[in-house]
Order: C-alpha cells, then sequence, then structure tokens
C-alpha cells in the first residue's frame, strides 16, 4: 500500500514541524498521529537532546487508547534503541498504532531498525514518504552519520567576475548589508567558524553572529583558525564569547577533533586560500556564493587552485537555490557527485 493523499499531506505537516527543533547533534524530526480517515489527532517535534523524541511528544498529547489503529507520520525512521528516552518503536507499539509512515531511514547503526521492529510486531509500515524533502531538512545531520566528520559549508563572497577584493586588498564591503545580514544568520546556525590566520591578520575578524543593530545573536559558533602563525595579542577573536581554537593546517585531523567537540556543522568562512583547500579536499558539502552585481578585476580571485588542470576535471556541482537578498544574489549549491544515503 502507497501513502495515501492524507498521510502525504500530514508529512508535509511533520516537516514543518520538525523545523521547529533545533539543530544539533539529534536530528530536526516531527510526527503526527493520524486517525483512519486522515484526522489528525496529535502533533509533536523534538526539541532537543534530552527530550522526548517526535512521537512520543505526539502520543503524549494523547489519553490512553486514543492511538489504537490510528497512523504514524514520521520524517525520519522510529529510532530502536534506549538512550536518554526509550524507543520510539515501542512507543508505538503499545500505543496501539496499526500503521507507520516515514520518509527516510535512520542511517546510525545504534538507533535504526525500529521500521523492523514495529513491522515485527504487526504494524503496517510505508517508507520513503517525501523523501527528498527530509534529506533536505536533514542535509547536514546526514553528512555527519555517513562520513563521521562535521558538515561543512564554504562560504565566499565575490564581484560579478570572480574576485573577493580590489587590487590594493581592500575587500570591505564587495556585497551589500542584506547579504551580510544572512551571513551572520548562517553563522549562528553553526557550531564552529573557520577562517585562515591570513585573513585573520589581514581583517582582524571578530568571527561573532551578530543581529543588524551589532549586537551579539543568542547563538554563538566556535571560532577556529587554520595555520600556525600565531595570534595577535590584540586580536578581536580574543573577545569573542568563546575562545578560539587554532590547527596548523591538516583539516581531516581538525574535522575529526572538531567532532569529538561536538561540532556537526562548520561554517569555513576565511578567504580565498582556506576556501580552495576544503574544496580541493573534497571536504565542502555546500557552497554559498554570494554574488555582488559589480566588476572589479585584477587578480585578487574568490578562489584559489582547487586541483584543476584541464576542463576535464571541473568540480561541478548542483546548484539547489538562487536568491536575491537585495542588490546581491546567493547561489547556494553543492557537488554533483554527492551520495546521499
Amino acid at each position: 500500500m502507497t501513502a495515501t493523499p492524507a498521510e502525504r499531506d500530514a508529512m508535509r505537516r511533520a516537516l514543518d514541524l520538525a523545523r521547529r527543533g533545533p539543530r544539533g547533534i539529534n536530528p530536526q524530526v516531527g510526527a503526527l498521529i493520524i486517525s483512519a480517515d486522515g484526522d489528525v489527532l496529535a502533533e509533536g517535534w523534538h526539541r532537543g537532546a534530552g527530550t522526548p523524541h517526535a512521537e512520543v511528544d505526539a502520543l503524549s498529547r494523547l489519553s490512553p487508547g486514543d492511538a489504537d489503529g490510528a497512523t504514524a507520520i514520521v520524517t525520519l525512521e522510529p529510532c530502536n534503541h534506549t538512550g536518554r528516552t526509550g524507543p520510539c518503536a515501542v512507543a508505538l507499539i503499545a500505543a496501539g498504532v496499526s500503521r507507520v509512515v516515514y520518509a527516510i531511514d535512520d542511517p546510525n547503526d545504534v538507533s535504526s531498525g525500529g521500521a523492523d521492529r514495529v513491522r515485527d510486531a504487526g504494524v503496517a509500515v510505508e517508507s520513503g514518504v517525501l523523501a527528498d524533502e527530509a534529506r533536505e531538512l536533514l542535509d547536514s545531520w546526514l553528512t555527519v552519520q555517513r562520513l563521521g566528520r562535521p558538515h561543512v559549508t564554504v562560504k565566499w563572497a565575490q564581484s560579478l567576475d570572480g574576485r573577493a577584493a580590489a587590487p590594493d586588498g581592500t575587500s570591505q564591503w564587495i556585497t551589500g548589508p542584506a547579504a551580510r545580514a544572512d551571513v551572520h544568520q548562517r553563522r549562528a546556525a553553526a557550531d564552529a567558524i573557520v577562517v585562515g590566520t591570513g585573513t585573520l591578520l589581514a581583517d582582524d575578524p571578530a568571527l561573532t553572529a551578530r543581529a543588524d543593530d551589532g549586537s551579539l545573536l543568542d547563538h554563538q559558533p566556535i571560532p577556529v583558525v587554520l595555520g600556525e602563525r600565531p595570534v595577535p595579542d590584540d586580536a578581536a577573536v580574543l573577545r569573542h564569547p568563546h575562545p578560539f581554537l587554532q590547527y596548523p593546517g591538516d583539516l581531516d585531523a581538525a574535522l575529526s577533533d572538531l567532532r569529538r567537540r561536538g561540532v556537526h556543522r562548520v561554517f569555513v568562512e576565511g578567504g580565498p586560500a582556506v576556501a580552495a583547500s576544503f574544496v580541493r579536499a573534497g571536504l565542502a558539502d555546500e557552497l554559498l556564493v554570494y554574488i555582488a552585481p559589480a566588476l572589479i578585476g585584477g587578480d585578487m580571485l574568490a578562489l584559489r587552485d582547487v586541483g584543476v588542470t584541464t576542463i576535464g576535471e571541473a568540480r561541478r556541482l548542483t546548484v539547489r537555490d538562487v536568491e536575491k537578498l537585495g542588490d546581491d544574489l546567493l547561489v547556494v549549491a553543492a557537488p554533483a557527485t554527492e551520495g546521499v544515503s
């Protein structure tokens, strides 16, 4: 049996609910309990580590017996392990649901297997409903599960002709206020922000996420500096709410240590050389390119050597979104060969 129109509508609602949850070590998950007629009986979403999972959150809003014969709509396969909370698969079975519809399989070996568990209990299961939308929502979390390292976003701003600065080295500001505000919102959504020592010494960035009035946003990424040159005693990064971390330049080792520290989303903002190093190493999961309608010319390219020597080696991208921000454009892209599990 394939998903009904009512179940697909419910999954869209579940995805909207999932977006209310925080992005972090746990996935954003939404859930609905609907009747056989498609009426919504309860809604829930995961509010962060240690809180009830989405399915349990939804079930908690029902009285005993209300879920008998109902359908659970979940954006991610119900978990099958006991951590800070019990297995959602067991909770659904105990509640008496007769059908579970979910979007994508859980790739985590520890928590996966919930679909089989409810199926073995006699509950009908349908998977893959709005799977593409769910993968897009959980892109960074899925990257961490699949690759065992943080999800990496590489950002740069450039003129229309691909320059990051004028011949004299000046670069503030290529883009306008709307684009810069968007960058700060994306910084606030990351766990760590990365620059190289070249950018740190040349621009003295604060590496904070700020509102339009200059005040600090609620969430601040950990500042990370790549390179061996010492950070000056009066550097702005030393006034960051979090102590900065510095790595000599081994990207794999840096990402491994950041993952060990609980970092799941890395925002690379540190100059043409650092951006190119992540692209060249195949470590750029997402690219954010802010393009200003200006021509600069000269040799100050926004991206350095990425290892391409002939056109057949060009690093092809899939454009996921194009957004107009004031007079500027934001292009969101990812490697075209990127696999999704």
